[in-house]
């Protein structure tokens, strides 16, 4: 393998940082993880050089690295912003990375690293216009055509989760607070903790996804509602998307994209809403799963932003 042929992608997360490095086919060849020290800066600076150095020990290969992270890199200032992690804030994580590790550094917003991963070689793969959706403890999006990012002058594209809910009804309007300090944002309606507030409405009980999902196939009523109000959000949500950017591929990532209700007629939904007399885009699950954010920091260098 040449230098260029080993790529190593790190995610950045709020309790964990994983890295992994990828051959020449994608495989994933070594993979390290270790806890986010989040209230430090300059400790997140040496577990990330600390990971890397211990998977090119162990491959005996110096590696690129490409870098998932909540937040982006703002363009006027050069520094972090928008981070949950908010150590990271403020801070010129790339040129601070780089002058540690001796190398250039690229760094992406995790949903934007996503939406790459899965057009690469994951759900979406061969298809031109991705565009990636996160259905998370917030609600994330990133563009993709032909295998290259689409992230705009300002860092936002694909942020349809800070854009409000289309079509609110009555009783949404105007929609819970968000952090962004906007009401009634799409996040607001279609993240983990939105799913979860609904039942609670419905039901008086605190369940996570997955217990509200589980109730919900043995017919509970509450549960039920629930997903079919979520469905009817989601497909809104996705087709003020299609109705902007007509993508071929919708991929839905995230934890509440594992559960297999929300699926159910989404499609006929979709193209009830959009713009279209018939919908051809598809709407599918994420392949690479957990793995797709840092899949798509592997591939930001020497990969597939360099060869498509």
């Amino acid at each position: 393998m040449t230098h260029e042929s080993l790529r190593i992608g790190v995610d950045l997360g709020g309790t964990k940082i994983e890295a992994v490095a990828l051959d020449p086919s994608g495989e994933i060849v070594a993979r390290r993880r270790t806890p986010t020290p989040a209230q430090d800066y300059h400790a997140i600076l040496r577990a990330i050089c600390a990971l890397m150095h211990d998977i090119e020990l162990e491959l005996n290969q110096r590696a690129s690295i490409g870098l998932a992270t909540p937040g982006v890199i703002s363009p006027r200032s050069g520094l972090v912003k928008n981070s949950n992690t908010t150590a990271l804030n403020g801070k010129p994580l790339d040129r601070d990375l780089s002058a540690e590790l001796g190398r250039p550094v690229r760094i992406e917003n995790d949903a934007n690293c996503f939406a790459l991963s899965e057009a690469v070689d994951g759900a979406a793969a061969g298809a031109r216009v991705v565009f990636g959706a996160i259905l998370g403890t917030g609600v994330g999006g990133g563009i993709v055509v032909d295998k290259k990012m689409i992230s705009g002058p300002d860092r936002v594209a694909g942020e349809w989760g800070h854009n409000p809910l289309p079509w609110m009804r009555a009783d949404e309007y105007p929609g819970r607070g968000c952090y962004c300090g906007r009401d009634g944002c799409t996040e607001t309606f279609l993240s983990g903790p939105a799913l979860a507030f609904e039942f609670l409405q419905r039901s008086g009980k605190s369940c996570a996804g997955e217990e509200i999902a589980a109730l919900a196939e043995a017919g509970d009523a509450a549960a039920l509602a629930s997903f079919e109000h979520y469905r009817d959000r989601l497909a809104r949500g996705l087709a003020s998307v299609v109705n902007v950017l007509d993508p071929d591929v919708i991929v839905l990532g995230g934890g509440v994209s594992n559960v297999a209700l929300i699926y159910e007629g989404l499609h006929g939904l979709v193209e009830d809403y959009a713009l279209t007399d018939a919908l051809d885009t598809r709407i599918v699950k994420n392949m690479h799963g957990d793995s797709s954010g840092v899949r798509g920091a592997a591939w930001l260098w020497g990969g597939a932003q360099d060869r498509f």
